[in-house]
């Protein structure tokens, strides 16, 4: 499951797609949108991808990391438009035999993520919006 999507992020089914029978561990990694950046009061993130590419490019870092980690599986989502705060805006779910290499490849992809993929962040204040630029 690698897909970019408008809806709340349903965790049980991104579990159910990336976990089998040989996995020992499971890493869930969720991004949520947070009411305070650099001191401001946030209202509201919204998110803007572009789409093609950004899948394509999230399918890459999947297989990146099974191959460097050998893990069994792994789902990513990522929402665009308005998320609320307290909202998931990503879901990362890393399905391996063993609990290090499932956590190590759950935070090499979020990490590529960020880096790699075209996805914009937008916060919204109450004086304005700002875009986000990634950290690396």
């Amino acid at each position: 499951m690698i897909r970019l999507q408008t809806l709340p992020i349903d965790v049980g089914a991104l579990i159910q797609e990336a976990r089998g029978d040989g996995d020992g561990a499971v890493a869930l990694f969720l991004g949520t949108a947070r009411n305070d950046s650099a001191g401001r009061r946030v209202l509201f993130l919204e998110y803007e991808a572009y789409s093609g590419m950004a899948e394509r490019e999230m399918e890459r870092i999947a297989d990146e990391a099974r191959a460097t980690f050998e893990v069994s599986r792994v789902a990513i989502v990522h929402r665009t438009g308005r998320i609320e705060i307290g909202e998931a805006s990503v879901g990362i779910v890393v399905a391996a035999p063993h609990r290090a290499e499932a956590l190590d490849a759950c935070r090499f992809v979020i990490d590529a993520l960020k880096q790699r993929v075209p996805i914009w962040k937008r916060e919204h204040f109450a004086d304005g919006a700002v875009w986000v630029e990634p950290k690396s």
